[in-house]
């Protein structure tokens, strides 16, 4: 059994570096197995079809993420460090993959396309969403974000660089994407975080 799972894990971690650099629509049966020199009939086994195969690099995506990304920023201190952390490793993860963040090319491949693989995509961007709304919430009880911000747009406004981010990075392979990136991110905290003098003044009343 063990040698069982073991194999498919290394079907599916070849499979998602196919889909990282050619799309996951493109990862057929067919295809993986001439990539790891395996009969179809026995990748067939595995899977049982393109869907679940597909729907399976996605969860294994999906885990990698959490373990490498969400995990570890949770274990920060909360606040703004909290988010520095996770938007780092967030990049970081990307670059893994020879063909950068699978949920980048992902989301495209499927905006259109229903079935369970959209299905299954839609359920884990929207499980990150809510972690990205419940990191601004904890960034407000830390007393680094303002009471009043709407965190479900903090949420967009985040997502939103780190998506245009992977685009000029990994499309138009512009040289100065990382630096812009940190800039757009220091404007984006600045419109959400408590003013400086306004924390001076909570730090003091500790004391």
């Amino acid at each position: 059994m063990v040698k069982k799972r073991d194999t498919k894990t290394t079907i599916i971690e070849t499979g998602l570096e196919m889909a990282s650099q050619l799309g996951l629509e493109n990862v057929t049966i067919g295809n993986l197995a001439k990539e790891i020199q395996m009969s179809k009939s026995g990748l067939f086994a595995h899977f049982q079809s393109k869907e679940n195969l597909q729907i399976d690099i996605l969860q294994y995506a999906a885990e990698d993420f959490s373990h490498y990304v969400i995990i570890p920023a949770l274990k920060t201190e909360g606040g703004i460090p909290r988010i520095r952390n996770l938007v780092d490793r967030w990049i970081e993860w990307g670059d893994k993959l020879a063909g950068g963040c699978i949920f980048v090319s992902a989301g495209m491949e499927y905006s259109d396309r229903p079935g369970k693989v959209r299905e299954a995509l839609l359920q884990q961007q929207e499980e990150w969403i809510d972690c990205l709304r419940k990191i601004a919430q904890s960034a407000i009880k830390a007393g680094d974000f303002k009471k009043d911000i709407d965190c479900d747009q903090f949420a967009f406004d985040l997502y939103s660089l780190l998506l245009g981010f992977h685009y000029y990075y990994k499309l138009l392979n512009d040289k100065e994407t990382k630096q812009r990136q940190q800039e757009a991110f220091k404007r984006l905290l600045v419109n959400y975080r408590v003013a400086p003098k306004k924390r001076k003044r909570k730090a003091s009343s500790k004391t």
